[in-house]
């Protein structure tokens, strides 16, 4: 029954989600014209309104966040990778702070508001098919932020899971980070159910998800020992997904 009623919200739903990219394409540069803020209010709303696109299908989103962000302090957002629709609820949750993401080359083009904040909002595009260009580049990517007080977000699994079962974390581009964002704070995020978005691919879309982000206290990492650092950290943002 499920899957015959996501039918015609997909039918619903794609309509206002492929609009509301499309304009916020046009959008975003004119904003852009005028200052980088303008670009990033502007992209704030944009992913507000992909919020309530999903909303069409039934998705609900709930927020775990019991502590306060700093002001003028660098943030490293490590998180499980479910699917595409993990980050409209990142950036709007972290408005605020607006980190910067670490992404693949792939969607530097081609997909409308998306492809173009990538490429000039302040995202980093590696190729994972060269890791040592990427591992540099995320080094120099972390350098430009560390002396802005900047903040990332990075999927440390490197491709979507699309499963409540997370992979293994591929640690080379958080002990960049670490090196050139010495005082950044480390903070894990678990991500649940974002996955049964796509669970019947992408038409229909899955309805009725209950989408939720846990934010675990932020850490410094033990400089002595920075890998078993951040084994503890994967291991407490797996132990945050809920099936």
């Amino acid at each position: 029954m499920a899957k015959l009623l996501a039918y015609p919200l997909s039918v619903i739903y794609y309509p206002f989600f492929v609009f509301t990219l499309i304009l916020f394409d046009g959008v975003q540069r004119i904003c852009l014209l005028f200052s980088a803020d303008a670009h990033r209010h502007c992209i704030v709303v944009l992913n507000f309104l992909l919020l309530r696109c999903l909303n069409i299908l039934g998705t609900r989103f709930f927020v775990d966040r019991p502590f306060h962000f700093e002001q003028n302090q660098s943030y490293i957002f490590v998180a499980n990778h479910q699917s595409t629709y993990d980050i409209p609820p990142l950036i709007w949750y972290l408005r605020k702070i607006y980190p910067k993401f670490v992404g693949k080359k792939e969607l530097g083009k081609g997909i409308p508001s998306i492809s173009y904040n990538l490429r000039n909002g302040g995202a980093v595009l590696i190729d994972r098919k060269k890791p040592k260009q990427a591992l540099q580049a995320i080094m120099d990517f972390g350098k430009k932020l560390s002396e802005t007080n900047g903040s990332v977000v990075i999927f440390p699994e490197g491709t979507r899971s699309n499963s409540a079962t997370p992979g293994a974390f591929r640690m080379g581009g958080l002990h960049q980070l670490a090196a050139v964002m010495p005082n950044a704070k480390f903070v894990g995020v678990s991500i649940s159910n974002s996955w049964k978005l796509t669970r019947y691919g992408f038409f229909p879309m899955g309805i009725g998800a209950k989408m939720k982000l846990k934010f675990h206290p932020p850490i410094h990492l033990q400089k002595e020992n920075i890998q078993a650092s951040l084994e503890e950290l994967e291991k407490t943002i797996v132990s945050g997904i809920e099936a």
